[in-house]
């Protein structure tokens, strides 16, 4: 019986969208913003291929608290500069109603190069993620937690749903976001591999053949990392609030901490077809936390609600030593209150005014900094 986990660092990213106070509409911060950050947070923060868009990401964390801590500063901070810019902050997984012909793409090769591939598929991912880093110094140890940890994506990708406008329309999805990264190659569930020497080789061969000129551009919705020890969970939508971001963030943390329990004792949990998977991922996308998703133990249908409980169920034996059950809670708020996805809609349905869900959005960001 393993009697202490290790420590499961974090790492966390979230893309910030930059917002003309007077329009409300996505606008270019010419780079000001990230020159201004890089004097304060050095590689902490990034320009995106888009220059409405602005990329924060933590140091490598120790816990959930400490994830937080710097969440709270990076977020801080981003509005801070983009204040002295007469801009403002929000935090969601597509703007309610910017188009995407409207924004300039940042002047970097990098961007160039991934447009000329690409062509409207790149110019039109206009769209806002979080991800999570936890890491895992084996490898092999890793490989098998992702394969595993790929069942639970659509309930982690539920709870961040926060993308339900697109371009001026209620789209009838909670997260809209994963439609619009769809048209990208590589994306979506991860392929299963049964070891990291049948990984390497799968990014060897696409590199050789030119069909990436780097393993990062494997984008799927989790991945092992190429470069580091660590297992990137790349699903979920920008979260409106910090308090939502590190919920889920700690829900990672716990899932990734409870599939390596099991290993350490000779057990593992199920792996299912991603064929079944992705039924549940698009339930996830187009209902968020109402409605049903699949127990495919039991093979039917069961509220998303009751699974995302029953996620806690499984978890909470290594939460306590993780220290992360208070923030773990803010699920029940969730569930409670609804995902970013509903808080948009109803502002939506109560003023008729997407104006005033950007409002909306903007003030949620700084909740609780």
């Amino acid at each position: 019986m393993l009697n202490k986990l290790p420590v499961f660092t974090l790492g966390v990213e979230e893309e910030y969208q930059i917002i003309d106070p007077e329009t409300r509409d996505l606008r270019s911060h010419l780079s000001k913003i990230v020159d201004g950050a890089k004097i304060i947070l050095n590689e902490q923060v990034k320009a995106e291929m888009h220059q409405s868009v602005v990329e924060v990401g933590t140091n490598i964390c120790k816990s959930v608290a400490e994830a937080k801590c710097e969440i709270k500063f990076l977020r801080s901070k981003i509005v801070e500069l983009a204040d002295k810019q007469d801009l403002i902050v929000g935090g969601a997984g597509t703007h309610p109603f910017s188009k995407w012909q409207d924004q300039p793409i940042t002047d970097d090769p990098r961007y160039h190069d991934i447009v000329n591939e690409l062509q409207d598929a790149a110019r039109s991912n206009l769209i806002f993620g979080m991800h999570c880093h936890v890491g895992i110094e084996n490898r092999e140890i890793g490989l098998q937690l992702m394969n595993q940890a790929t069942y639970f994506l659509p309930h982690i990708f539920a709870l961040s749903t926060n993308s339900p406008f697109w371009e001026g329309r209620k789209t009838g999805y909670k997260s809209f976001r994963t439609k619009v990264f769809d048209k990208f190659p590589r994306t979506g569930l991860p392929e299963y591999f049964d070891s990291v020497a049948a990984y390497q080789n799968y990014l060897d061969t696409l590199v050789k053949t030119n069909c990436i000129d780097n393993p990062k551009k494997i984008w799927w919705d989790l991945r092992l990392h190429p470069f580091y020890n660590t297992i990137e969970f790349r699903i979920c939508d920008m979260c409106l609030t910090v308090d939502e971001t590190i919920c889920i963030v700690a829900i990672i943390q716990a899932i990734v901490a409870k599939l390596y329990k099991l290993n350490m004792n000779n057990t593992s949990f199920n792996i299912y077809r991603l064929a079944l998977i992705k039924e549940n991922k698009f339930r996830a996308a187009r209902y968020g936390i109402d409605n049903n998703m699949i127990d495919f133990g039991l093979q039917k249908e069961v509220e998303t609600k009751i699974l995302i409980l029953e996620l806690l169920d499984f978890i909470d034996d290594v939460v306590d030593e993780l220290g992360s059950r208070d923030d773990i809670n803010y699920v029940h708020e969730i569930l409670k209150n609804g995902t970013g996805a509903d808080k948009q809609l109803a502002v939506f349905e109560e003023t008729g005014n997407l104006s005033r869900v950007v409002d909306f959005i903007t003030g949620e960001f700084t909740k609780g900094l």
